[in-house]
């Protein structure tokens, strides 16, 4: 989806309208035709920023458990503008990791863009104004700490988006892990942060706990000719 396309769509959708006006948090509309028709009740979603990905949730599932993980402080504040009220979503200010305790956030210009893994030179030559900004000192935690097991049923979703982190996020969510029956990852081809596990790996890694890649979607090419990252939707066998 191109971002012409991404802005009139904001625009014609009240809820995503409303949101862009009150908070200016731009939904991810780009996510709308992967998840519309999964039937789910719960989503699980880590790496929340403002709430863009939880926006689409919402509207497509109006009645959905949304708990959302978002360690930074800046970006936590606009989710809450969004979904404070909200009885049926709740935020945690924490990043999902193997083990509980604090790191360093590596925190981006554009701060959608942060990670716990410093930047390599390849996210700034394919995304400009993603250059380190500041750090911030972050609280860490497995999944299991935040929520129980039977707050996941078989029509639950695992999103995450932390930026590199992907690997450390999902032994994070330990045994849980096997409860969800859809996860959605972001992951890239090319190492955009230092150390991370590239798609491969975390394709592989999610074959290996039961799960079957349903498709790829929203190819990013940065400054690249090919795609360097992408969204990757995987369901329970």
């Amino acid at each position: 989806m191109n971002i012409f396309t991404k802005v009139l769509r904001v625009m014609w959708i009240g809820e995503y309208r409303r949101a862009l006006l009150h908070t200016r948090v731009f939904a991810s509309t780009e996510h709308d035709r992967i998840l519309a028709g999964l039937q789910l009740s719960t989503v699980v979603d880590i790496g929340a920023n403002r709430g863009q990905f939880a926006l689409c949730i919402r509207r497509l599932y109006p009645q959905a458990q949304i708990f959302s993980f978002e360690p930074l402080r800046k970006p936590a504040r606009a989710w809450m503008g969004n979904f404070g009220a909200d009885v049926r979503a709740r935020l945690f200010n924490k990043a999902i990791a193997p083990q509980s305790g604090s790191a360093i956030m590596h925190v981006s210009r554009w701060d959608v863009s942060s990670s716990l893994l410093p930047f390599a030179r390849a996210q700034h030559e394919n995304f400009p104004l993603t250059e380190e900004a500041s750090r911030e000192v972050v609280e860490t935690t497995p999944l299991e700490a935040c929520i129980d097991e039977h707050q996941i049923d078989d029509s639950s979703l695992l999103k995450l988006d932390v930026q590199g982190f992907e690997f450390a996020a999902l032994q994070g969510c330990g045994a849980l892990l096997e409860r969800f029956r859809y996860v959605y990852v972001e992951a890239s081809f090319i190492e955009l942060y230092v150390g991370q596990a590239l798609a491969t790996e975390v394709i592989e890694f999610l074959l290996g706990k039961g799960f079957n890649l349903l498709c790829v979607a929203n190819l990013s090419y940065g400054a690249s000719a090919r795609p360097i990252q992408a969204d990757f939707l995987f369901s329970k066998q």
